[in-house]
């Protein structure tokens, strides 16, 4: 067997008029830490966007494939895909493959007309819309704990963000997969990655 770089901490959170994802930066190879810096949040449409843990390579595979697909509809249609529908979409390529799997944990979140929307997804194609939060990869247990015990209905945005990276926080310290820098991504009416200083401010919270 060839090891694979993998390896993740995930977060996604259902906000009021928005939704927060985000993760950490670490890549794994065994207990090997192979990257400090993996990207693990995309962009997929305007106000769409997708969080991967598992596989590295199935991952940034199926990144590629939904980006190009959302791309083409827009210039077909002249609208952009719901997400619901890009999730959908996504679905059914992961189970065509069932066979020879894409190994990934995979949650997909944006708003569109409907409002704001987070979907998980497994390595086989099951889709589950979830209404209050969701986390994938190894350090899931933990992040969950801190999410379950801390969100509340009707969460702000910036609420929300300071939670998603608390959840992070509190995995990467027992969960040696995870590790380094903490990535949050915010979508309300745009698609707004957090940055300096804002981020450091976020931190100190935690």
């Amino acid at each position: 067997m060839v090891e694979v770089f993998k390896g993740t901490t995930t977060v996604g959170v259902l906000c009021d008029g928005g939704v927060v994802l985000a993760s950490e930066s670490r890549a794994t190879m065994g207990s090997f830490i192979a990257s400090s810096q993996a990207k693990k949040i995309y962009q997929i449409d305007d106000l769409v966007g997708m969080t991967t843990a598992g596989g590295v390579g199935d991952a940034q595979s199926l990144v590629r494939m939904v980006q190009v697909e959302a791309r083409l509809y827009k210039m077909q249609r002249g609208e952009g895909l719901t997400v619901k529908a890009v999730t959908t979409m996504l679905a059914n390529i992961l189970s065509s493959r069932r066979y020879y799997p894409f190994m990934v944990q995979l949650i997909m979140g944006g708003v569109d007309r409907y409002g704001p929307r987070i979907y998980s997804l497994d390595a086989l194609g099951g889709q589950i819309e979830e209404r209050r939060i969701v986390a994938t990869g190894s350090g899931s247990p933990v992040a969950y704990g801190v999410l379950e015990a801390m969100y509340k209905p009707g969460i702000s945005v910036e609420d929300g963000t300071v939670l998603a990276a608390r959840a992070i926080h509190n995995a990467l310290k027992r969960d040696s997969a995870s590790g380094d820098k903490i990535e949050l991504v915010r979508i309300t009416d745009k698609y707004e990655e957090v940055g300096e200083p804002e981020y450091s401010e976020i931190m100190n919270l935690i």
